[in-house]
């Protein structure tokens, strides 16, 4: 029987591209991995027999393999290992004003990198996108499609999530749900390095747009439970700010080893 790793967790993956299925249930000695990702791991991947890799539900089950036979877009996987990787501890909200263009798309990539669990998209006051119908359907599957091909070049065994677009009173009811709540705001009073980090739980990072937060939603912001923070004494773009104070935070909990 495939064996699984103690501590899954901090196992080296540097070594073995990632790829996602929608399942691994009923997955024993062997894996078939076939379709659009299939397809990455013959022909772009060009991965061949004997080689490694993993195979991750995005949800934290995972195997470590090695390809049996190519045919085509399919590949058989022999199984050598199951993996399960827990639900991140503290975990990691960002909610993240629609920034301009493709920056959001950037913004998302960046923080899937650093290791960002919960993105949600929030569409402010100030903000210049604005995400309507069609269009708001388009941009949300290019967040998520970020999320997913970040997580795999990250080797991410938990795809990070996108939650569907917020109002300030969503955005409101996720800093109150978390046990840690930050806004950063250029005209705060304390510095980021004031933060103290929680070891369990949900830390919540509010993100404005490029025009900056109203007088109205800081407000708001603050009475669900956000402490205005500054991340310093420059001004960030709103696409990477997320993925810098996030982690600042990773490397102040612990995550980063």
């Amino acid at each position: 029987m495939p064996s699984t790793a103690a501590d899954p967790a901090r196992v080296p993956t540097a070594t073995a591209p990632v790829f996602f299925v929608d399942t691994l249930d009923g997955a024993f000695d062997q894996v078939v991995l076939d379709g659009a990702e299939g397809r990455h791991a013959a022909t772009v991947r060009r991965l061949g027999i004997g080689e490694p890799l993993r195979i991750s539900d995005g949800d934290g089950a995972a195997i470590d393999g090695r390809v049996a036979e190519v045919v085509g877009d399919r590949l058989r996987i022999t199984v050598e290992r199951r993996l399960e990787v827990p639900v991140p501890d503290p975990e990691f909200v960002v909610i993240q004003a629609l920034p301009k263009g493709d920056r959001g798309e950037l913004a998302v990539a960046l923080m899937t990198e650093v290791g960002v669990d919960l993105i949600v998209p929030w569409e402010a006051d100030r903000c210049v996108t604005r995400w309507r119908e069609a269009r708001g359907a388009r941009s949300l599957e290019r967040w998520r499609s970020a999320a997913r091909e970040a997580s795999k070049q990250s080797r991410r065994l938990r795809m990070t999530q996108v939650a569907e677009l917020a109002t300030t009173r969503d955005a409101c009811a996720v800093l109150a749900g978390a046990e840690l709540a930050i806004v950063l705001h250029e005209r705060a009073g304390t510095g980021f390095s004031t933060v103290k980090p929680l070891r369990q739980g949900r830390i919540a990072l509010v993100v404005g747009p490029e025009g900056g937060l109203t007088d109205g939603e800081l407000l708001a912001l603050r009475a669900a439970g956000g402490r205005p923070v500054r991340l310093g004494d420059a001004i960030l773009r709103t696409s990477t700010a997320g993925a810098a104070s996030a982690a600042a935070l990773a490397a102040l909990v612990g995550r980063w080893g």
